[in-house]
């Protein structure tokens, strides 16, 4: 995607000088910068700090990290193992992480020298942007049916963000907007703010604003009075996983969607690549769900005399818990978009 005219994905590697740079997630949309990864701890900083986030975006830094270790050690099979491991506990409930890590680590004692493990990374990376860039030319089908049915614009909701920040590029729930926007199709986007992080008010707006596709930020809590008002014409989501069952794994708040979604009779789509299914888990049940640090409910991040400051909520003595993922049960979703098709179950579901 262009930023300022620029094309960028939102990771890549520079092999010369051993490097992962990110566009950093955190600042948005107050500061446009690129952060430089040059260790294991770079990376794993990163993650936990949502510098970097976004289940495809994860595994490609996961990727291209297993590569920066094998450089950084010289090819000492312990010590990358040992950064693996670390690796790959960083963000429990998004299984692309994992996969694309292995998508590497798995071949790292047949791969002789940095040229190859990089090649290997790079790899991935390519399969998972062409995967991406299906998802939209799949999904867009859907959109531009209910536009021919109502010829009028059509008001998609999202949540979190699900663009090409948390991909690298195009997205997942995103791809699609993004794809019927370029064929001339008139969508407007819902944006939910997605508590506590504000992913969507930060994040997903930055993107459509980017790409001249109109839009609103709403509160979380908005969404069942637009339902009600029949002013949604479907939702789209991506997802951290997916399980065997169908069930799945996204930012807290997804299921509140799905719930509405599915008593107004409004389309619930799930866009995913298959790095995103996890098939070894029966069912949302059995999924780990990330807890993360209540901090990021007290705080929030602000600008204020064109300073980024730390603004607090409530007082600190409140406890607080911070859930960062929900599960959406099966029953509750119409398709599954992914680099395949459109599906709508999940045994139908091809990897």
């Amino acid at each position: 995607m262009k930023v300022n005219g620029v094309y960028y994905h939102s990771v890549w590697a520079d092999f010369e000088n051993k490097e992962i740079l990110i566009i950093n997630q955190a600042v948005l949309p107050f500061r446009f910068e690129i952060k430089r990864c040059k260790s294991i701890d770079d990376v794993v900083v990163s993650i936990q700090n949502l510098q970097v986030r976004g289940a495809p975006a994860l595994g490609i830094m996961a990727a291209y990290a297993v590569w920066l270790s094998f450089a950084t050690h010289n090819g000492q099979l312990d010590r990358i193992e040992k950064d693996y491991r670390t690796l790959i506990q960083t963000r429990p409930t998004a299984v692309n992480l994992k996969k694309g890590a292995d998508a590497v680590f798995q071949h790292i004692s047949q791969l002789s020298n940095e040229i190859d493990v990089y090649q290997k990374s790079q790899l991935f990376v390519n399969q998972e942007l062409i995967a991406l860039q299906s998802i939209g030319l799949h999904g867009v089908r859907l959109i531009d049916e209910v536009y021919r049915a109502k010829n009028n614009p059509v008001n998609i909701l999202t949540h979190c963000n699900a663009g090409w920040l948390a991909c690298g590029d195009f997205g997942t729930a995103l791809a699609p907007i993004y794809e019927a926007h370029h064929r001339g199709i008139p969508v407007h986007v819902w944006v939910d703010e997605t508590r506590p992080i504000n992913q969507g008010a930060r994040l997903t707006a930055w993107e459509l604003y980017q790409e001249n596709i109109p839009f609103r930020i709403i509160s979380d809590n908005t969404a069942g009075q637009l339902a009600l008002r029949n002013e949604i014409d479907m939702v789209l989501v991506g997802a951290d996983r997916l399980v065997k069952n169908g069930d799945m794994a996204n930012k807290i708040g997804t299921y509140l969607k799905a719930l509405m979604a599915y008593e107004h009779q409004i389309p619930f789509y799930v866009a995913a690549p298959s790095s995103t299914f996890d098939f070894s888990i029966n069912s949302g049940n059995d999924i780990l769900i990330e807890e993360r640090n209540p901090d990021e409910l007290l705080y929030i991040t602000a600008e204020f005399q064109h300073q980024l400051i730390q603004a607090k909520l409530y007082h600190e003595a409140f406890p607080a818990l911070n859930l960062a993922f929900d599960i959406t049960p099966a029953k509750f979703i119409s398709a599954y978009i992914t680099e395949k098709g459109i599906f709508r179950n999940i045994s139908e579901v091809e990897l």
